[in-house]
């Protein structure tokens, strides 16, 4: 199954399903002598893992991370990084009704069309469960990254109809993780969460966005062709589970202006350019100006729900499926330190290779 490795010289390959003995990651190319933190890494996960607060699946897994490799003495060694989490509270009998259904919305179908079998224990490799091992790997890339200064936040900007208003830049994003919705607005985190337990009492799900900001980015990141700065975050997002759209600086906005309208001259202040309004989410031709980047990512309402569904066996027959099963009402607040770390992932890869295009 090709498609498991992400990056060119931070690459990171994940490995496992949700109902194995374990998930995990390798990552290679991080470079030798950078200080690793496995409190930090492990605090990221804990920021994922299932099970920390009413809002989300019942599957109970403390995620705890092993280190395998790749390091001596605290530091780097420049050898592959191996990180293992072990699958704990998996209960593959709950899906025993799934081995000759297929469910609508998930990728039951397209696995068994593509490979001729399935494994049919909580969606295999499609599981979101894979992302806990991405979560890992991003949180030894923010490491790196934080010795070039880069910050990367990301928090819950809308919950089904319930939207957050203000600009990322009108909030103090240290209040992000004072509330299970992972909202840095209190009233309107509070009007999620009440949006989220309704649909869960009624068995139901909601969709919602994230938003996404990297301060203190270098300048120079990206390439002017395929792998514009932009494209690699889109394409990383869109990697994740239940993701439906991806926009980035003034996004699909900017359709319904004039050119007009959306003008941004530069301004050349302490010996730096900068645009007087950033609409361009800190990416120009591909290429990172410096200033914060800023994007979007849309998230769908999960298709496994508490109640009664029309499912497909494997003959063309039609079958309710029972309402049962363990999931998040909303996936969105545990998604936000998963967005955090593709992004890092990306940006990560693309410092790299900063370093070695000029002289």
């Amino acid at each position: 199954m090709p498609g498991n490795s992400f990056g060119q010289l931070f690459r990171v390959t994940t490995f496992g399903v949700s109902h194995g003995i374990a998930i995990g990651c390798v990552i290679d190319g991080c470079p030798a002598g950078l200080p690793l933190d496995i409190d930090l890494i492990q605090k990221e996960l804990d920021r994922r893992r299932p099970g920390q607060s009413k809002l989300t699946t019942a599957r109970q897994e403390a995620d705890r991370v092993e280190l395998l490799s790749g390091t001596f003495e605290g530091q780097t060694t420049g050898d592959p990084i191996t990180l293992l989490i072990r699958n704990k509270d998996a209960r593959s009998t709950d899906y025993s009704h799934l081995e000759k259904a297929y469910r609508p919305g998930h990728a039951d179908l397209t696995y068994e069309l593509k490979y001729g079998l399935r494994d049919h224990r909580g969606g295999g490799r499609a599981s979101a469960r894979e992302t806990a091992a991405r979560v890992a790997a991003g949180a030894v890339a923010k490491q790196l990254l934080a010795h070039a200064g880069v910050s990367i936040q990301a928090y819950v900007q809308q919950v089904g109809p319930v939207h957050l208003e203000k600009p990322y830049h009108q909030l103090d994003l240290r209040q992000i993780d004072s509330n299970a919705v992972r909202c840095p607005d209190s009233d309107t985190a509070h009007r999620m969460q009440a949006a989220i337990e309704a649909v869960r009492d009624q068995g139901d799900t909601l969709g919602g966005t994230i938003q996404c900001v990297a301060q203190r980015v270098p300048a120079g990141l990206g390439e002017p062709v395929f792998d514009k700065l932009q494209a690699e975050l889109a394409r990383a997002m869109m990697s994740l589970p239940a993701t439906k759209g991806f926009e980035y600086g003034d996004g699909f906005a900017a359709a319904q202006h004039k050119g007009s309208d959306l003008e941004d001259p530069f301004q050349h202040e302490e010996g730096q350019f900068r645009s007087t309004y950033n609409r361009a989410g800190g990416i120009l031709g591909g290429i990172s100006t410096g200033e914060d980047i800023y994007f979007r990512v849309a998230f769908k309402p999960v298709s496994t729900r508490l109640q009664p569904r029309e499912g497909m066996t494997k003959e063309g027959e039609s079958v309710t499926l029972p309402a049962k099963g363990r999931h998040d009402p909303c996936v969105v607040p545990r998604a936000v330190p998963i967005v955090e770390a593709m992004t890092a992932l990306v940006l990560a890869d693309h410092y790299l290779r900063q370093r070695s295009a000029r002289i």
